[in-house]
């Protein structure tokens, strides 16, 4: 910027002739009415009040003036700036309750219409638990095995050693379809998936059976004739207790968190020997606080399922020979299990198809 010019004529200056300062406003005033919205009003602003603007660049040569003639220039400039600056206000007020009001009428929305939208539906809750089991055991290098639901009498009943005479071949606990003749019953546990696999592959055999199993039992808030389980079948030379036993540790700290263990008592059953029933350790008090915590009711453990060593009858009626190999093999609730870690004291809700409870639990469990 120059400095102060004593002998400089202001009148020479054409930015600071009263007709031109009266032309940038008036041209900066028709601009801001000319505005038909916001965008255009903010673009008559940069144009005629903005820095670059022709009364800003016109204030700036104020001070080349000399001081008996700023006075009257700088008023003249002021006037104009501040006659567009109280149009721009202006305009900007009008512009936008215009705006306003488009957006009532654009916008609205009629909540008495009929809607198109459907509520989104939902995986059930016991399928994901289903496929997060099969994938800790993928992860253990196993296989997932299928099989059908409805199963010959042999795989579900003789195969796994459970003899003519056993309590579980009554109408008690098994659905038997019709004829009885042909001896064709509803899976009572996923065992003649392991049945199944051993007659037909030869071991090395690793395999975990998820599925639906039915017996008849009354529905209640523990108990329904429709279930799930997950079975687990080892073969291979050189198995023991021990593989058990570190195989259930991993799969309970995977699905109850780290530091979850398991602990055996000694049980019977046909299809194992030795067999132990599978207590699983508090995963909400772990054992330090048992007397009063509602999960373990005081116990410090809670029961999870049924395990042990292959009986060598089972390896024998399904082809393995057991003086080779020898295996275990376990099974537990998915249902139950399921309850444990979302501490629900009644299962009917996870047969009664109520979205609403299903899509509590998102996507992942």
């Amino acid at each position: 910027m120059s400095g102060p010019n004593n002998d400089y004529d202001p009148v020479e200056v054409t930015p600071l002739k009263a007709e031109e300062v009266e032309a940038a406003r008036d041209a900066a005033l028709a601009a801001v009415a000319a505005a038909g919205d916001l965008d255009e009003l903010k673009q008559a602003r940069l144009d005629h009040a903005g820095d670059r603007s022709p009364l800003a660049l016109a204030n700036r040569e104020i001070g080349a003036l000399p001081p008996q003639a700023r006075k009257e220039a700088g008023q003249r400039i002021g006037q104009a700036r501040g006659a567009v600056n109280k149009a721009i206000a202006a305009r900007q007020t009008v512009l936008e309750a215009e705006h306003e009001e488009r957006m009532l009428v654009t916008e609205t929305v009629d909540v008495t219409l009929p809607t198109t939208r459907r509520r989104r539906g939902s995986r059930h809750p016991l399928t994901m638990q289903s496929e997060l089991i099969a994938d800790i055991f993928v992860a253990m290098g196993w296989e997932i095995a299928e099989g059908p639901l409805v199963e010959a009498e042999w795989l579900n009943f003789d195969a796994l050693n459970l003899g003519p005479d056993h309590p579980a071949r009554t109408m008690q606990d098994t659905f038997w379809t019709e004829p009885a003749e042909n001896h064709v019953v509803l899976r009572t546990q996923t065992s003649p998936v392991q049945a199944r696999t051993m007659l037909t592959r030869r071991p090395p055999i690793y395999i975990a059976c998820p599925g639906r199993v039915f017996r008849t039992d009354e529905y209640d808030a523990t108990h329904s004739p429709m279930f799930h389980q997950v079975e687990g079948l080892v073969i291979d030379e050189g198995i023991s207790m021990a593989h058990l036993k570190g195989a259930l540790d991993h799969f309970a700290a995977r699905l109850f968190g780290e530091g979850i263990g398991t602990r055996f008592r000694p049980s019977y059953f046909p299809f194992t020997e030795p067999s132990a029933e599978v207590d699983l350790l508090c995963f909400v008090c772990r054992g330090e606080d048992s007397d009063s915590c509602r999960t373990c009711k005081g116990e410090g453990w809670i029961e999870w399922g049924g395990c042990g060593v292959v009986n060598p009858r089972v390896l024998v009626a399904c082809g393995v020979d057991p003086e080779v190999y020898s295996g275990f093999a376990f099974g537990m609730g998915v249902d139950r299990s399921f309850m444990f870690r979302h501490e629900l004291e009644d299962l009917r809700p996870l047969f009664e198809g109520d979205v609403r409870f299903a899509s509590a639990f998102g996507t992942e469990i």
